[in-house]
């Protein structure tokens, strides 16, 4: 797949899979170029600003990614309470088809760097609320009243972020399966 890509954008997606595995301080550099199959002063052309820089661009695609992916999880599914179960089962499908080693592709990155790089903080708190937004928007045009329907998409994106850590530490999608039934039901209580 990344073979396909322009150089630009293979470094973007080989930094979000790394970080993703590995988090950003163990992300180096030199690994990023060799795993992209890019030189050093092409890393250095597309951003100058160094590894913060370029770890910004690798959580705005890895948002654009998963959004895309849980948009359309979220549009398979008429209702909002199946469609938050399935998008739990799925990631529990993809944690498990991965061998549990690409989990969230920005908590490792967002939990390191909290308090440390303001720039990197920004875009994963930008990141999570565009996840938010997309469950939100789910909900609204289900007919739940705008200020419900936030706070059920915080406490579901919420739920399912901690699921996922924990399904991918016990290499058990159970956590994701049962944060997903808890959330249909939670959802299907407002009715």
């Amino acid at each position: 797949m990344t073979e396909a890509l322009g150089t630009r954008d293979r470094i973007v997606h080989t930094t979000s899979k790394l970080m993703q595995r590995q988090g950003y301080a163990a992300t180096g550099i030199k690994q990023i170029a060799r795993e992209a199959s890019a030189t050093l002063g092409s890393v250095y052309h597309f951003f100058p600003g160094g590894k913060q820089e370029l770890a910004v661009a690798a959580i705005r695609h890895a948002d654009a990614e998963f959004a895309e992916m849980l948009t359309g999880i979220l549009a398979k599914h008429p209702d909002p309470a199946e469609a938050v179960y399935q998008a739990a089962a799925e990631t529990g499908v993809y944690l498990r088809d991965t061998g549990w080693a690409e989990g969230c592709p920005v908590t490792a990155t967002a939990l390191e760097t909290a308090g440390q790089i303001p720039e990197i903080q920004q875009a994963c708190v930008e990141t999570f609320a565009h996840w938010e937004s997309i469950i939100f928007e789910k909900l609204k045009s289900n007919g739940f009243a705008e200020g419900l329907a936030r706070e059920l998409a915080a406490t579901v994106l919420n739920s399912l972020s901690g699921a996922e850590v924990s399904a991918q530490v016990k290499q058990d999608v159970q956590p994701l399966e049962t944060a997903g039934r808890h959330m249909q039901r939670l959802i299907n209580s407002y009715r």
